[in-house]
């Protein structure tokens, strides 16, 4: 039992004195921050603070100006298995217009920076039809996604980063437009995932009582305006279901 405790405090990420700055504005300076497997963290500021670019360098759409970031131990200029990171960015990244079904949006999370194109098989539509089911979007599968409600579009985006079951779930004011029902149950989803499945959450949101709630009433760390909560899965035994839908919410 005693390895199964050490490994859950292996680094998922490590920030070592990163700074970033758009011309002459500077957005993020000499962050130092880790990530251990199994944390769940969230990350509070305002608008400004550099919240959503820190989470862009993260998944690589944004380099640092200074400093590194590693990722499952590995540099970010190395680094290779996506998949292994669910990724939500903030809605209003996203075209309404792109023409594609819910199901097509979905599906496309299977795909990843080394396999653009590939063929699925029955296990993805499987994967995919579970991640429908588990945001309640089953009903519109077949939809175009700029038909949809802000609040449905989410659900979408929520169902495309959980359909490979990743290690690391990152996700940039995911409750944004969804109604307080969905959202508490959402929530709901996430933590049972935290506690009871191997993933590791980092939550940038302005819900600061859900924060609070299930985080801590402190942040750990600070940089600038942007303050840090975390809360670490210390148990060792997994849930029995491996697959969503058991956490239906």
């Amino acid at each position: 039992m005693e390895p199964a405790a050490q490994d859950c405090h292996l680094p998922i990420i490590q920030i070592n004195d990163v700074s970033f700055h758009y011309r002459d504005q500077q957005v993020i300076k000499n962050l130092n921050f880790s990530i251990k497997e199994r944390d769940f963290v969230g990350i509070v500021g305002s608008n400004g603070a550099g919240k959503t670019t820190m989470l862009r360098m993260i998944v690589g759409l944004l380099p640092a100006a200074e400093g590194s970031i590693e990722l499952f131990g590995q540099p970010i200029r190395k680094f290779q298995d996506w998949e292994r990171i669910g990724y939500v960015p903030q809605k209003n990244a996203f075209n309404p217009l792109f023409p594609a079904t819910v199901r097509e949006v979905v599906l496309s999370g299977l795909y990843n920076r080394k396999k653009m194109f590939r063929r699925l098989n029955r296990l993805d539509q499987q994967k995919c039809e579970d991640a429908l089911e588990v945001m309640r979007i089953q009903d519109i599968a077949n939809k175009r996604i700029g038909e949809l409600s802000g609040g449905q579009q989410q659900r979408v985006f929520l169902a495309r980063a959980l359909i490979n079951r990743p290690d690391l779930l990152i996700l940039d004011e995911p409750t944004i437009g969804i109604d307080a029902e969905t959202q508490a149950g959402f929530f709901e989803l996430i933590t049972h995932m935290h506690a009871h499945h191997n993933m590791t959450f980092l939550m940038v949101t302005h819900d600061l009582d859900m924060v609070k709630d299930y985080l801590g009433q402190s942040p750990v760390s600070q940089n600038g305006k942007i303050q840090f909560f975390v809360r670490h899965s210390h148990e060792i035994e997994n849930c029995a279901e491996e697959d969503l839908q058991h956490s239906l919410i």
